[in-house]
């Protein structure tokens, strides 16, 4: 009997040294998967990384991780065009099956899904920043995007100048839906509004309420897959496969 209670002391002590040399090695493996996620996608700082699943030594000796989870506080991506980033805001992305390299340069997810925010006043640098002619001698612009309820973005479009002998200046708000459209955020009004007794034509006044926002490069090649106005901005869904989180 004694020296059965000697050898399940030494086996809750081997277990114990194996769960403290596990944590060990994982909090070492995040933080150097944080620092080269963050060399990678030239981050401004390093980003969240939680590796998944117990006991973390076992998935390393067969190769790949079944899940790990990223966190990027705030990423530029790119818009399509020259010089012009559309900030994302609080991504997260939870990757599945994670195989890396035998040298650890390089990983790579089989699957990954996710969320993140772009707020209004970042969508907003899409709309088109000069004033637009709609009928002669009238232009608008859209100088506010907003939450506008049960899934809408409320556009506001500034509409400045004479019609007729009458001056105009007034601010103009329609509610709009958001989707996902070859890749891209596509907001759409659902409804034109009028400037009093004058006819504007639909495509015209579309030229003005209706814009699209490339949200590409992202990190690891993931892509848009949904979107829904949320209070404070759209929210996003990401997806992709083959998804790099490092080399």
């Amino acid at each position: 009997m004694r020296g059965l209670r000697i050898l399940l002391i030494v086996v809750v002590i081997l277990g114990a040294l194996f769960v403290v040399v596990d944590r060990v090695a994982v909090h070492f493996a995040e933080g150097k998967a944080a620092d080269k996620l963050k060399a990678n996608e030239h981050l401004a700082s390093s980003p969240d990384v939680s590796i998944k699943g117990f006991p973390f030594l076992t998935q390393v000796a067969g190769g790949s991780l079944d899940d790990v989870e990223v966190g990027i506080k705030s990423y530029d991506a790119a818009t399509g065009k020259a010089g012009q980033t559309v900030r994302v805001d609080d991504l997260k992305a939870d990757m599945k099956d994670v195989e890396f390299s035998s040298d650890y340069s390089s990983a790579t997810a089989a699957t990954a899904t996710g969320t993140a925010t772009v707020s209004y006043a970042e969508l907003l640098k899409t709309a088109k920043p000069e004033p637009t002619e709609v009928i002669p001698g009238v232009t608008a612009k859209v100088v506010a995007l907003s939450d506008g309820g049960n899934g809408k973005i409320k556009v506001a479009a500034k509409v400045t100048g004479t019609l007729g002998p009458l001056p105009i200046d007034q601010t103009v708000s329609v509610l709009s839906s958001v989707s996902v459209v070859n890749d891209k955020v596509e907001v759409h009004a659902d409804s034109l509004p009028r400037l009093g007794a004058a006819a504007i034509a639909e495509d015209r006044m579309r030229a003005i309420t209706d814009f699209q926002q490339a949200i590409d490069q992202l990190p690891g090649g993931i892509k848009l897959d949904k979107v829904q106005a949320a209070p404070d901005g759209v929210e996003i869904s990401v997806k992709g496969s083959g998804v790099r989180l490092a080399g």
